[in-house]
């Protein structure tokens, strides 16, 4: 009676079009029921349907048990014949449930059968059975639908079935094929589904573990396992230190208190502060923010973390430029790490401030802590950790840091207790060198030294001059078998140090891992579009290179890459790189007790010589400081001072600190009073320092002065009003305060921004992009730009009537240029800013034209590296400007046009490049091997095998390959994430609806 239903198997070698097998079934049906007697199964001993409650709840119960999880399933395969036997067969039944639903259908009709019958024809029939049917029917054909099934039954049913006729054993066979072949597969392995549901209890567990008041905190410092084998799966980090235990089992951090930690470079404190955020993503379900001081650190991190989110559910989002959202998507399903520099950071807890979602933030974790004592980034750190603490009880603040001395006042701001260790994996020995003599660092000895040795190295007279400081003595001792850096005062004399070296290296040292170097010249070119530093081009073969902020982000990646494979045994480099990305070594080499021209400082000179010794590569590391006569007083007091006290700068900065911070106060409710804000600044690192202050001015006074400078600029209003008899000023902010501390604006300049704004709706210049680069062309470049006239002119001239009418707008004229180009006197002065700005437009003007960062610099005379750095600071003050205008409604015309701007000026590439450049790690060059290997958009990379990239991409490790593809599964979770936000709050039903 299922003849009408289709033959889904067609004429395969299936199990249905076996004939010789439906033949022994059928004989078999003939010996279990005899010839002319049709069993009724409604008159049956005891109909299934029929069978009182109690057996057939036992009979449930003990099928359950396997099909509650898939080991269940694995069990019932495994049992071998004399379970399926019992599990082919399927009996149609019009109405009512089956018991065992969570198999497939084919596997309960004969278990029901042979249970009719008695046990004396069971057994008759068995030898037979087995003789003819148990090769055939393990067959995988028929199991395989019970292999794919998510567990509902898809049962085939006839209209015209009549309950008193029993169906054949074929036609029960071919009914339950046929339903379990049209059963949808599941998309995701019942292993995995297994895992994920491990996981998922393991962090559940963890969860009630980690709130409990017991010391034992769970498997892995209150983590699951897993974490611990992503450990050793993605850094080899099989066990902690034993100060890394002490530290993450501290009764504070078991308490929740706020905790600063302080170990020499290299000892491993990232490590800890990483295990912290995973507790608090995981088993406390917060989001988290780490705060680090520099983009290229921020990308690496967000590259490194970003396998740890995709494995353990949560989302890595990155922060840095001008890349962010301002508020954050209000995620329900997952929650954030947000890796921010300081001032995105700033800028995002702002926003969370102001949207009431502060307390989201579980814990904010900050790198470099002693950078609170530097300038204005210190004062925009001291900022956002106040306003955390002021604003959020239950927000943890972790602070660590390998140079901080005065850490009672760093403890009193943050409220936090205190774990130091002198633990170092490498031992670390200290020399200095003046003349042919080498001293050894002792705290014990007089001078702060002790003599070692004499140089052994003999000089000629012609390197005697060359080389008078030994610099190719001390690096040949070393490389290239063991790694070396070489720390100079300033840019240029990194390149000199690297040219020196090279011109009297043995050309032996050519020979070291030589096709290794030529791949990366090779790089190097397709980098540059065919172009290549000729004194890169010199230095690399002998596996020597200089690495200063001179070089493109894309020279500058891989040059630190082929450093850390070993290509490279030798860089000589500028202080940044102490402060940045992790590239230790065998020894380092100061080549002065300068950077720049200003003395070294003590938390300067050990974080360049905490480089020294690679964990798990080096049995010791060595730092000498070269240094000459007329220092060595200097150099004394230097190796024996203590590390330099972290002072506040909200009063330094004046407009980037204090002032700033009044402004952004009120904006955001924060305080409104006199009285509020003193009782806030009490509680930042300038309150903790009052004693600081000159005694003419008290810390009310500051306020007060602060206060009445930001409404004498328009910036906040005050309101006389009456409370409790007491007169008492409330202050609001405008909207062009708003505007300014929503856009992260520098207040000495926002009335200049908001002017040149206002012009520029006048007659705002569409033809090209040229006006909007020039508003969106960033204020502190201005200082360091010294236009050549002659270029300028040239530039000029190319520019088309239209765009040349720009300059005219903006206050630069034609005619003053060209008496500038010729050297001819000037009555009439401008504004060097204006015209500064104007041919730095002209710099951002042609690279997005050319996309080329090398013909850029040739034409406009400068760095490469300069170049690079104006576009990424451009981007992101275009995206300052763009938060800036969203505030005022008069600017709404920029909004538009400054979102596009903003994202021209973060990639400054081909447009088919741009998803691909979006992937934290991946640069230009790399985006455009990607895309000529077919990887041409974010799924691709989200969906390729790390492997096959290897293969197909030049010059790519199989870590950065992993790396490449968790970052790009990562973003593509972030974007459907909040695709899926956005409908969830589109579908959610109103709480105040009529």
């Amino acid at each position: 009676n299922n003849d009408s239903e289709e033959d889904m198997f067609g004429d395969y070698d299936s199990f249905y079009g076996s004939e010789s097998l439906l033949a022994q079934l059928d004989d078999m049906e003939q010996q279990m029921h005899p010839q002319g007697k049709e069993v009724d199964v409604s008159a049956a001993g005891e109909p299934v349907l029929g069978r009182p409650a109690s057996e057939a709840g036992q009979r449930k119960q003990s099928g359950s048990s396997a099909s509650e999880d898939a080991a269940g399933h694995k069990a019932v395969r495994a049992d071998g014949f004399q379970r399926h036997e019992n599990d082919l067969l399927e009996k149609n039944e019009v109405t009512g449930d089956f018991v065992l639903d969570d198999f497939p259908s084919s596997q309960f009709l004969y278990l029901e059968e042979m249970d009719e019958l008695s046990s004396a024809s069971r057994e008759s029939a068995g030898a037979k059975r087995n003789n003819s049917c148990s090769d055939k029917i393990s067959d995988p054909v028929l199991c395989h639908a019970a292999d794919q099934r998510e567990g509902s039954t898809v049962l085939p049913v006839c209209s015209k079935h009549d309950p008193n006729k029993r169906e054949s054993l074929k036609d029960h066979l071919k009914n339950a094929m046929t339903g379990n072949a049209k059963a949808q597969a599941p998309l995701i392995s019942k292993t995995k589904q297994l895992k994920d549901a491990i996981l998922s209890e393991e962090i559940c567990v963890a969860r009630k573990a980690i709130e409990s008041s017991s010391d034992d905190i769970g498997p892995f410092y209150g983590l699951p396992h897993k974490v611990k084998d992503l450990l050793k799966q993605f850094r080899g980090i099989e066990a902690l230190y034993e100060w890394q235990h002490d530290c993450l089992t501290l009764e504070s951090l078991q308490q929740r208190k706020n905790l600063i930690y302080s170990l020499p470079t290299s000892g491993g404190k990232t490590l800890v502060a990483e295990i912290l955020i995973l507790q608090e993503l995981l088993c406390r379900q917060k989001d988290v923010l780490m705060i680090l001081p520099y983009v290229a650190i921020v990308q690496e991190k967000v590259w490194g973390l970003s396998s740890f989110g995709i494995e353990l559910g949560f989302l890595v989002e990155e922060y840095a430029g001008s890349k962010g959202r301002f508020p954050p998507i209000k995620r329900r399903a997952k929650n954030s790490l947000y890796i921010a520099t300081i001032e995105k950071g700033h800028a995002l807890v702002n926003s969370l401030i102001e949207t009431e979602r502060i307390d989201h933030l579980g814990l904010v974790v900050v790198d470099e802590l002693h950078m609170i004592g530097e300038g204005s980034r210190g004062a925009t750190l001291e900022m956002t950790l106040a306003k955390v603490l002021y604003t959020s009880k239950n927000t943890q603040v972790i602070g660590m840091s390998a140079t901080l001395n005065n850490v009672g006042d760093l403890q009193k701001f943050l409220r936090a207790d205190y774990y130091t260790s002198n633990f170092r994996p490498v031992e670390l020995k200290e020399y200095i060198k003046i003349r042919d003599a080498i001293y050894e660092v002792d705290s014990k000895a007089e001078c702060g030294f002790t003599f070692s040795r004499l140089l052994g190295f003999k000089y000629s007279s012609n390197l005697e001059k060359a080389d008078p400081d030994h610099i190719i003595a001390l690096v040949t001792e070393v490389i290239p078998k063991y790694s070396c850096l070489i720390f100079c005062p300033t840019k240029k004399n990194c390149e000199n140090v690297a040219a020196m070296v090279c011109k009297y290296l043995n050309k032996d040292f050519r020979a070291h891992r030589e096709k290794e170097k030529q791949d990366l010249i090779k790089n190097l070119k397709t980098i540059g579009n065919g172009s290549i530093c000729p004194l890169l081009k010199q230095t690399i073969p002998f596996g020597v290179a200089y690495h200063h902020s001179g070089l493109t982000n894309d020279e500058r990646k891989s040059i630190e890459e082929a450093y850390s494979a070993g290509v490279l045994c030798l860089l000589a480099c500028t202080a940044t790189l102490a402060a940045g990305v992790n590239l230790p070594a065998r020894r380092v080499i100061l080549r002065a007790p300068y950077v720049a021209r200003e003395f070294l400082r003590k938390n300067q000179y050990k974080q360049m010589i905490g480089r020294a010794g690679r964990a798990g590569i080096d049995s010791a590391g060595e730092s000498i400081l070269i240094a000459q006569e007329k220092d060595k007083q200097m150099v004394q007091d230097l190796i024996s001072s203590p590390l330099e006290n972290c002072y506040s700068n909200l009063l330094p900065e004046l407009n980037k600190g204090i002032q700033s911070l009044l402004l952004s106060l009120v904006g955001l409710k924060i305080a409104v009073t006199l009285e509020e804000i003193y009782s806030f600044m009490c509680h930042t690192l300038l309150g903790v320092q009052q004693q600081l202050l000159s005694k003419e001015k008290s810390l009310l006074d500051v306020i007060k002065e602060g206060v009445e400078n930001l409404i004498g600029n328009e910036l906040l209003k005050g309101k006389s009003s009456e409370k409790d008899n007491n007169s008492q000023t409330v202050l609001t902010i405008t909207r062009l305060g708003k505007a300014t501390y929503k856009g992260s604006i520098d207040l000495a300049r926002c009335n200049a921004l908001y002017r040149e704004l206002k012009k520029g709706l006048e007659g705002l210049v569409l033809e090209s992009n040229l006006h909007l680069l020039y508003l969106a062309t960033p204020y502190d470049m201005i200082d360091n730009c010294n236009p050549d006239w002659m270029i300028y002119l040239r530039q000029f001239n190319q520019l088309s009537p239209a765009e040349q009418r720009i300059a005219d707008i903006v206050g630069v004229p034609e005619s003053f240029i060209t008496k500038k180009a010729s050297g001819q006197a000037i009555r009439k002065n401008v504004d060097s800013t204006v015209t500064n700005r104007l041919y730095l437009s002209f710099v951002l003007y042609t690279l997005l034209k050319e996309t080329n960062v090398w013909s850029v610099s040739e034409k406009f005379n400068m760095s490469r590296g300069y170049v690079q750095s104006l576009l990424t600071s451009a981007a992101s003050f275009a995206s300052c400007v763009l938060h800036f205008c969203e505030e005022l409604e008069e600017f709404w015309v920029y909004k538009a046009l400054l979102t596009e701007l903003t994202k021209q000026l973060t990639y400054c590439v081909k447009a088919e490049l741009i998803p691909l450049m979006e992937v934290a790690g991946v640069l230009e060059a790399r985006a455009k091997q990607l895309y000529n290997a077919g990887y041409k958009t974010l799924a691709h990379l989200a969906n390729a095998n790390p492997e096959t990239l290897v293969k197909m991409i030049e010059h790519l490790s199989r870590r950065q390959a992993k790396q490449i593809v968790s970052s790009a599964k990562m973003l593509l979770s972030e974007k459907a994430e909040a695709l899926q936000e956005e409908v969830d709050e589109l579908l959610r039903m109103p709480a105040d609806i009529p």
